[in-house]
């Protein structure tokens, strides 16, 4: 019994004489099936460059806010320096604490991350801080 003897195999056989391939289509339907996959590998790195951005945000405005509560006249306009040092969308979610003792100030920046994906809201906070002598 030979693979022309089975019903399945002989119109296998004349596909492939005429040109066919029997697997056609076959490839998209993986791409459909991966497609998923991908697409979360694509939005989990996008997310991870948000963070990465938000934490160099951050310590922006703490270097910048830091530099202004440092002097005594500008003490007081330490937040909206940090802020102005930030892009528009991590200033918006950043808060400032500020700290230190006689000699130094510190300031520390917090920014809240945001998600690109959709139903989560909370990736937590990055937060830097920097430390200045005082004039």
């Amino acid at each position: 019994m030979g693979s022309r003897d089975r019903p399945g195999a002989r119109a296998l056989l004349r596909r492939a004489a005429r040109g066919q391939d029997p697997q056609r289509g076959a490839s998209s339907l993986e791409l459909a099936g991966m497609m998923p996959l991908l697409l979360l590998v694509a939005v989990a790195a996008i997310q991870l460059g948000i963070a990465g951005y938000a934490v160099q945000q951050a310590g922006t405005g703490a270097r910048a806010a830091a530099r202004t509560a440092s002097q005594e006249d500008l003490a007081d306009a330490y937040a909206a320096t940090g802020r102005a040092a930030m892009s528009g969308w991590t200033a918006s979610r950043s808060s400032f604490d500020l700290g230190g003792g006689a000699d130094e100030v510190e300031v520390t920046a917090t920014v809240t991350i945001p998600s690109v994906i959709p139903g989560v809201d909370d990736f937590g906070d990055a937060s830097r801080s920097a430390t200045m002598p005082r004039d």
